[in-house]
Order: C-alpha cells, then sequence, then structure tokens
C-alpha cells in the first residue's frame, strides 16, 4: 500500500477570510473580530442643587402672614379642650390679650357659629367657657361612643338628684323629709357616678353632711350653670 499522504490541516476562518478578500476584494471582519459595542453611558450624577441666589439688599422680601387674630387664638385654646378656659387664663397665656378683649372675641365666636348654623357653641362652664355641641347633636355623640351610665338613672335618683340640683346645699335629712322615704343609698350611688359631691362635712358640732351638683351633672344635662336650670313655676305650669 502506498504510503498515506499527511492530510493538510484546514484552514482557519481568519485565513478563510483572507483568502476571499485578497480575490474578492473589498473590506472584511469577522464576527470574532468586531469590537464590543460601547457601553451606554450612564446617566450623569443628579447635578448637587444650586445655593439660592444671594437676597441683594434691594431685592423685595416676601410678604408675611399676618399674626392670627385674637378670636383665633382664643378658638384654638377652646380646642385644646380641657378644664374650663377662664379669661385669666387666658389673658396669662397670650401676650397683650385683655379680659374684655377675650369675652370680645368669645361673642364674635358665637356669632360666627350661628350665622354659619355649626352644631357647638361656646358656652360658660364653672367660671370659664368650654366648646360644646348644641342639645340637639348630644344624642348622636352618644351613638357613636355609648350613652352615659348616668342616662340610665332610676326614677328613684332621678328624684334625689333634683332635690339635691334646687335645694343644695342639702342634707340627706331634708332629702328625706321631701321624699318621705330614706335616700341613704341613693344618695351614695350618685357620688360614685360623679353628679353630685361632698359640699360640707360634719364637724364637730355633729353638723350634718351636705351635697351639692358637680360640673358632671351640668354636662349629663346640658346646661352651662345652675342658672340654666328650668324655675318650679315654670315646670309646674307646663
Amino acid at each position: 500500500m502506498p504510503d498515506e499522504q499527511p492530510q493538510p490541516e484546514p484552514p482557519t476562518p481568519r485565513e478563510l477570510g483572507q483568502a476571499a478578500a485578497s480575490h474578492l476584494g473589498g473590506d472584511w471582519q469577522l464576527d470574532a473580530d468586531v469590537p464590543p459595542a460601547a457601553a451606554e453611558p450612564a446617566e450623569p450624577p443628579p447635578a448637587s442643587p444650586q445655593p439660592p441666589p444671594h437676597r441683594g439688599a434691594n431685592t423685595p422680601r416676601p410678604p408675611e402672614a399676618p399674626p392670627p387674630a385674637p378670636e383665633q387664638i382664643v378658638e384654638a385654646m377652646l380646642f385644646v379642650g380641657g378644664h374650663p378656659l377662664t379669661p385669666a387664663v387666658a389673658c396669662a397665656t397670650v401676650r397683650g390679650l385683655t379680659a374684655e378683649a377675650f369675652r370680645d372675641a368669645v361673642d364674635a365666636l358665637n356669632r360666627r357659629y350661628r350665622a354659619q348654623n355649626r352644631p357647638y357653641l361656646v358656652q360658660p362652664r364653672d367660671g370659664g367657657y368650654v366648646l360644646a355641641v348644641l342639645p340637639a347633636y348630644r344624642g348622636l355623640r352618644e351613638r357613636l361612643f355609648g350613652g352615659p351610665r348616668e342616662a340610665r338613672l332610676s326614677p328613684q335618683a332621678v328624684d334625689v338628684l333634683s332635690v339635691v340640683a334646687y335645694r343644695q346645699p342639702v342634707g340627706k335629712a331634708e332629702v328625706d323629709a321631701v321624699r318621705g322615704t330614706d335616700s341613704g343609698s341613693v344618695l351614695r350611688q350618685l357620688v360614685r357616678l360623679g353628679l353630685i359631691t361632698v359640699q360640707h362635712r360634719a364637724e364637730a358640732e355633729g353638723r350634718e353632711v351636705r351635697y351639692g351638683t358637680t360640673p358632671r351633672f351640668l354636662q349629663l344635662f346640658g346646661l352651662g350653670s345652675l342658672d340654666e336650670l328650668p324655675r318650679l313655676g315654670d315646670t309646674e305650669q307646663a
């Protein structure tokens, strides 16, 4: 057998390309030789905030908001809530506010609330003023938060409470005489509910304990003060 001739090695793709270029002319380039596409330029970093322009001496300043009026300040203090707001406390809190200006602000607020048919008014209570809903809307508050326990007072408790309200400070003996029965347990119940309180305790001379109503009593019945209790003559005619 004749000796097997060694097989030539196949040309590389580069060599094929070079040969084709020499015969066919023109430019050539293999995929392998294509340089990688340039990466997209990254987004430039956000520009640093520029300092505000220098305000020259002749640059006009923006107009400043006017200070709140006394009426607005008093309204804000009433919205804060807490203890009834007295003229003394308001004047000590706000510089330059006088007791007369405070009462004028309260009157102005109530006039505005009435004109706008608001469901609340500024009402006097315990020597000060509170922002309270009108009686027509108190039922809505009870639906939202549940009626107070005192709203379901027994007829006996209402009897005792009425005697205390109209004759305070009044002792147990007088309440018993008006009702014709012992009222000790009912008086203790009303004290626990916070509707009445002891206004005068017995001393060495044996004076009787006397009872009076509380601010909670006024709140429950929607009264600004005891002066707003119906007159007995009016209730008899009703």
